[in-house]
């Protein structure tokens, strides 16, 4: 077993996890849909827990708010811990007027206002992006269940309050069609170390059509069971 100032390993970590920002989102998933599950970290309230889907070993983290967070659990998780496959799960805020509260996101590539690239030190922009193939199974499992599904580019924002009112308008004319907090960190490391992500994401919100129903922290925890299943089914298939 291996431990950082993060992780206290206590119990096997499989190399697919899936990662919610709650920890208690991460329990539920591990109480109702992993069978044998084993909790493997409690420190900072970060619950982790490994068991079987279908007798697929798959894991369950909580990472927090924020890339700061993300990049802290994602990094430690594929290079201390050897994790090959990590699929965020989590809420995001739509973009687009096509696109409905608890639909899904299937997050393509993500844009950001965060400077976490700069320590990379690139000549240029680089763009973040899903793993392909994690993406494409993610795709035909929302297709065989006949989910309302959207795939494209999300906005990773440091703010969830801002003071810029246009920030959304802005975003939304080039095309992004949610906007959340942790996937264009996790795609960044997955790219530098070697291992392959997907964000899939439920609607909670929505940016554009205020009018729009929201949904409460309550249902957030605990009844977002369309993206958790898609997740557990897409892992499943890795």
């Amino acid at each position: 077993m291996k431990n950082t100032p993060h992780i206290n390993q206590l119990a096997e970590i499989a190399d697919t996890i899936l990662l919610p920002g709650d920890p208690k989102r991460a329990k539920m998933i591990s109480e109702k849909f992993l069978e044998g599950s084993k909790c493997f970290n409690e420190v900072r309230g970060a619950l982790g827990f490994t068991g079987l889907y279908k007798g697929k070993k798959i894991s369950v983290m909580g990472t927090g708010m924020g890339i700061p967070s993300m990049g802290i659990y994602s990094y430690e998780l594929i290079n201390i811990f050897g994790v090959k496959n990590l699929i965020r799960i989590g809420t995001t805020g739509a973009m687009q007027k096509n696109i409905n509260v608890r639909d899904i996101i299937l997050a393509q590539s993500a844009s950001a206002n965060s400077s976490y690239a700069s320590q990379f030190k690139l000549n240029g922009y680089f763009a973040p992006t899903a793993d392909f193939g994690i993406l494409e199974k993610a795709v035909q499992v929302c297709r065989g269940k006949n989910l309302p599904f959207h795939v494209g580019n999300v906005l990773t924002s440091d703010n969830f309050y801002t003071e810029d009112e246009n920030q959304t308008a802005s975003w939304s004319a080039m095309g992004v069609i949610g906007v959340e907090m942790e996937t264009a960190g996790l795609y960044l490391n997955a790219a530098r170390y070697g291992a392959k992500a997907l964000s899939i994401l439920t609607v909670s919100d929505h940016m554009i059509l205020k009018e729009a129903e929201i949904t409460s922290a309550e249902e957030r925890e605990t009844s977002f069971t369309d993206m958790i299943e898609t997740a557990l089914e897409t892992a499943a298939g890795l």
